[in-house]
């Protein structure tokens, strides 16, 4: 058992357990669940990971951050399309997803996101899981690794749109991690990804759907929130 092998263990365990709590709980308390889980799992690697520990920003990686959220944006506005066209229900199922945004005031959500759900996201799942999985597999087996870990863990979330859309943004931030991009460039990119792809544009219609197939006036179904 190499070193590092415990920690990853227990952790990607924690994530099951607390990602399958924080999907299927009451829905109204939801945001509450989610930054309860980024504290849990974001200071579990902060405690047992080095890499995780040794966070560093720099000017740079605001730049380089913001350029991969744009890329990663670009790339669900594509897989929106394809997703509603040929997923079966994954019209209601991205609709399922943008309704979350309107569970609390968007300010307070957008805050949740940059200061601590995204930030502690990537030093897990970067951090802790993608570092000790390069370690002991290689880069770049690592790197496909953690990116199938990242997707996986959604399955508890029954949401079969999620899940591809978690193992797409995964991949994006495992290769460039497993390339050398940063830890600080990284919780760049994932924070302004989330605020501006949930909260600010979303890539297409997001009003929910009700159980008899109306669409439910919850939120513009274009543009900025």
């Amino acid at each position: 058992m190499g070193p590092g092998t415990v920690p990853l263990a227990l952790g990607l365990l924690g994530a099951v357990a607390t990602f399958s709590a924080t999907f299927n709980g009451p829905r109204d308390r939801f945001w509450s669940r989610m930054t309860r889980t980024g504290i849990g799992l974001g200071s579990f690697a902060l405690l047992t990971s080095n890499r995780s520990r040794r966070l560093r920003p720099c000017w740079w990686h605001v730049p380089a951050g913001l350029a991969s959220a744009g890329l990663l944006y670009l790339t669900f506005r594509t897989g929106d399309r394809f997703a509603r066209r040929f997923v079966p229900g994954g019209d209601a199922q991205i609709r399922a997803i943008y309704a979350l945004r309107t569970l609390r005031p968007k300010p307070e959500i957008a805050a949740r996101l940059a200061l601590l759900i995204g930030p502690a996201e990537e030093i897990f799942w970067r951090g802790l899981v993608q570092s000790a999985l390069m370690r002991r597999y290689g880069r770049w087996p690592g790197a496909a690794l953690a990116a199938l870990a990242y997707g996986g863990v959604h399955v508890v979330t029954g949401n079969f749109t999620l899940i591809g859309a978690a193992g797409v943004a995964g991949a994006h931030w495992c290769a460039l991690y497993a390339a050398g991009v940063p830890l600080g460039a990284l919780i760049v990119s994932h924070t302004t990804w989330d605020i501006w792809i949930f909260l600010l544009q979303p890539t297409g219609e997001i009003d929910a759907i009700d159980g008899s197939g109306r669409v439910s006036r919850l939120s513009r179904t274009r543009g900025p929130a």
